[in-house]
């Protein structure tokens, strides 16, 4: 969840604009409060509550007069009480005791440059229930005022709160927006997905009148343009493999009229070794295109194999034995293809093997997400140095082979792309060593 969050850009633009804001906040209480910390402002606000409290001793006397504390409490929202001698006297029948309230100095009324008044004396604070008390000594009574007054019950919600609440529910109204924003990105997303895997024929629809919206016409464009240069290519391939077989045809035509059979069955092995190569080019040419099309079935791998042994490998049929750890196993995959990876691979280890006990052995596993294909021979093997450069077109092992010992160097090429066409990979599992094991492994759904 984190990880799909870290990646949204929406996500991501909602934590800029949190971070702003609390950014915003801190900045304006910061100068908030160095503006109330400025020796101007301390100065006036503590001359005024210090005017404010000689007015309201002046206004009640000494000693304090009850009918100048009852016009006061009339004339502003405030509750008295007077405690004296000979006088206890509070404004509200349920004014708390002065005794059961906790007086003290009031930290935003002090010296420190961090309190927003200066220290009045002769003041004391108390609070009570969302009551704020002020006792001021008046000679020896004590007068304390409360604000609000006693009966007021602060129905207002707290301050904090408010803020908390506006903030979650601008959080959530921002996040909309930008959802809405970038709606588009998730079409623009799956029309790529579905491009990427050759739908090139797939638009991206409800487009929007925007940036996003001209990315989504730019790409739609581009899947119009690939489509018209693959087709165009599929077309020239074909148009080339047409033009090199009409005239190799012809070739072999008129070597059926040569006297010699020496020169004939010569000339007939390299038109018949040309004509391979036109067609493991073009083969490799449409495999090696990312979004080559596969044309899967459901196949059952022993039955496939025993098939291709009969057809190309009858001769050798002694040195090639089957080992079918899978039972029987059923899979969806290009028949037509994986066969000829498993034929250049049988291939390729029967030339290497030795004449007298070569041995070449083809497994079939599973495991849960992969079929498992092993063929393994007992040639010399090849090295590390060589195991790098497995599947590159043209790449012989041995570089003085000729071509009737080392092949074209196209038939693992091409095993690699059919690989790679089906998501899978083919590697060799024992660089350096004795024999060859080349393994494919191709994900696939078990029928």
């Amino acid at each position: 969840m984190l990880r799909r969050l870290s990646r949204s850009l929406s996500f991501r633009l909602l934590v800029i604009f949190v971070v702003l804001a609390v950014l915003f906040v801190y900045g304006a209480f910061t100068a908030l409060r160095w503006f109330y910390n400025s020796d101007e402002i301390r100065g006036l606000i503590s001359g005024h509550l210090s005017l404010h409290v000689h007015y309201v001793k002046e206004d009640i006397g000494s000693p304090p007069r009850i009918d100048r504390a009852i016009a006061i409490t009339e004339s502003v929202p405030v509750d008295i009480r007077i405690l004296g001698p000979d006088i206890d006297w509070a404004s509200d029948d349920k004014f708390p005791s002065l005794a059961s309230l906790d007086f003290g100095a009031s930290p935003k009324f002090s010296d420190d440059p961090a309190a927003w008044v200066d220290e009045l004396q002769g003041l004391e604070f108390a609070v009570e229930e969302n009551h704020r008390f002020l006792k001021m000594r008046q000679g020896e009574y004590d007068i304390v005022v409360s604000t609000p007054r006693i009966s007021d019950v602060d129905s207002s919600p707290d301050v904090i709160t408010v803020i908390v609440g506006l903030g979650l529910v601008y959080l959530m109204i921002g996040y909309a927006a930008v959802s809405w924003l970038f709606k588009p990105i998730r079409a623009i997303r799956a029309g790529a997905d579905h491009i990427g895997k050759g739908n090139f024929d797939y638009r991206i629809e409800n487009i929007r009148g925007d940036q996003l919206g001209d990315l989504a016409a730019d790409i739609n464009r581009l899947a119009g343009d690939v489509e018209h240069m693959l087709d165009a290519k599929r077309a020239l391939l074909l148009g080339i493999s047409h033009e090199l077989r009409t005239p190799l045809s012809r070739m072999r035509l008129a070597l059926e009229f040569l006297d010699n059979d020496d020169d004939r069955d010569s000339l007939k092995a390299e038109i018949a070794e040309m004509e391979k190569i036109v067609v493991s080019l073009l083969e490799a040419e449409r495999l090696s295109a990312r979004h080559v099309r596969l044309n899967r079935t459901t196949v059952k791998i022993d039955a496939l194999i025993a098939e291709l042994i009969d057809d190309f490998f009858d001769r050798s049929r002694s040195v090639i034995t089957v080992t079918d750890n899978a039972d029987g196993l059923e899979v969806s995959i290009d028949e037509a293809r994986i066969s000829l990876l498993l034929k250049n691979l049988i291939a390729n280890a029967m030339r290497y093997v030795p004449e007298s006990d070569g041995r070449v052995e083809v497994t079939i596993d599973s495991d849960a997400d992969n079929l498992v294909l092993t063929v393994s021979d007992n040639g010399p093997g090849m090295s590390k140095d060589q195991a790098e450069h497995l599947g590159e077109p043209f790449y012989r092992t041995d570089p003085s082979r000729t071509r009737d010992t080392g092949g074209t160097g196209l038939g693992l090429h091409l095993a690699v792309l059919v690989a790679r066409a089906h998501g899978g990979s083919l590697v060799l599992l024992n660089p350096d060593e004795k024999g060859a094991h080349l393994q494919c492994r191709i994900p696939q759904q078990l029928t």
